[in-house]
């Protein structure tokens, strides 16, 4: 099993979506793509500003989302002591209740079914898209649960609106292109204190935070002060969050993203970790049944089932059950993620009428794959497993049997010569085509 690309939010002072896109520029998302998402999005007059600046001695990026006017969605006021540092972030959407017009103005609102139309005209995938569109059906669903309402009255006031609209896309398609597969988080802090909102003074976290982060993990506040997650940052950890991070992955690269406050006791900013998973040590998986009443020519489909629900291996022999009648014995391993499919994938494609399943630690030695050219000029894949005593490798069979079948030749002399090549290129680290191995499962 591959390594896989995977991102981690660490919360611990909050988030926000000019955070997050701080963060995600910092780990190599381009300037240029975020400068250039808001004519996309049919909302050419807005500038992005892009900062480098610094939270508590922490080097971090700062984005700026500005109308034409120069306005920008900046903190609410604190409710609190002379002494606290005041709300941490500037993308809290106000919200208006019902009998407001669709004026598009900087002193107009935007409702759901404005924001949405935006959304299918964006020149965007159709992978963001359509996490955008839930990221603000959830938004205005839970102002509107707060305040009473339905969803399609509630309002969102024009600088707010187009904020969140570059935040929430920005998030996403920052995600889809720095190739990350999963989205994890750890605990996030809510922080604490009033604030002042559009209907009075408010206890931190504000209503539609708390409604929108059920489910996630809330962590300690530390020495967190005011609004540290607003309904922004909240709900793209509803739209992009897979839970906690695994158990086992490898940091790859960090990045901070600066929130609009800068206190001196702790950074206002939002880390993020491009990382790997660790599929040299992971736990697996094992479902086990038994069949004795499975014609042998049905063998083969339920093992293309099994691997297709994500199998890490199938192995299958021929065993004796009570009253001394012939089966067989179907063993699977799998990643815990697919122990549902595969479970799945028994009772549709088999006779079964149960399996037992069993839970263990698998070691495996760290591996990546290369493509080496094989004679004819075809790419065959090459599996190149790291040993205590140096590289081994080994040919993936399609691409060898495909060769073969071009040139007429055995597969097992092509195998021998991919390898050979392969071996060559890695003895002296010659630059080669590399890539993460297909997963098996």
């Amino acid at each position: 099993m591959a390594a896989r690309r995977i991102l981690i939010l660490d919360p611990a002072a909050g988030i926000s979506g000019d955070m997050l896109l701080g963060a995600l520029i910092d780990v190599g998302a381009p300037v240029e793509w975020l400068r250039g998402l808001p004519e996309r999005l049919g909302v050419p007059e807005v500038r992005i500003d892009v900062e480098r600046t610094s939270r508590c001695g922490i080097a971090c990026t700062k984005v700026h989302v500005r109308l034409p006017s120069g306005a920008s969605e900046e903190p609410s006021a604190a409710w609190a002591e002379p002494h606290h540092h005041g709300p941490n972030h500037s993308d809290h959407l106000a919200h208006a209740p019902g009998g407001h017009g669709h004026s598009h103005g900087p002193d107009g609102h935007r409702h759901l079914g404005d924001l949405l139309q935006m959304l299918g005209r964006a020149r965007i995938s159709d992978w963001v898209r359509t996490r955008a569109t839930e990221a603000f059906r959830l938004l205005c669903e839970a102002e509107g649960q707060v305040h009473g309402m339905p969803l399609e009255s509630v309002a969102l006031h024009e600088v707010g609106a187009v904020d969140a609209l570059v935040d929430i896309v920005g998030a996403i398609e920052g995600v889809e292109l720095l190739g990350a597969d999963r989205v994890y988080h750890r605990p996030v802090a809510l922080g604490e204190g009033w604030v002042h909102a559009a209907h009075g003074v408010i206890p931190v976290p504000a209503p539609v935070v708390t409604r929108l982060l059920e489910g996630i993990d809330i962590g300690p506040n530390g020495p967190v002060t005011g609004e540290s997650t607003t309904p922004t940052g909240a709900v793209l950890l509803r739209v992009l969050g897979a839970g906690p991070p695994p158990d086992r992955w490898r940091a790859v690269t960090t990045g901070w993203g600066a929130g609009s406050r800068d206190p001196a006791t702790y950074p206002n900013a939002l880390r993020v970790l491009i990382a790997e998973t660790v599929p040299e040590a992971s736990q697996i998986v094992m479902v086990v049944s038994d069949l004795d009443d499975l014609s042998p020519e049905y063998v083969d489909p339920l093992r293309e089932a099994l691997t297709a629900a994500g199998a890490l291996d199938v192995h299958v022999w021929t065993t004796h059950t009570k009253k001394g009648r012939p089966s067989f014995r179907i063993e699977v391993t799998c990643d815990t993620a697919a122990e549902a499919g595969i479970t799945e994938a028994f009772f549709l494609h088999s006779t079964t009428a149960g399996v037992r399943r069993s839970v263990m630690e698998r070691v495996t030695l760290p591996r990546r794959q290369i493509e080496v050219p094989a004679s004819d000029g075809g790419l065959v894949k090459v599996k190149v497993l790291e040993t205590p005593s140096g590289p081994r490798v080994k040919a993936e069979s399609d691409d060898v049997r495909a060769a073969a079948t071009r040139m007429g030749r055995p597969a097992i002399e092509i195998a021998r010569e991919v390898e050979l090549v392969a071996l060559a290129q890695v003895a002296s680290s010659a630059p080669v085509r590399s890539r993460p191995p297909k997963e098996q499962g």
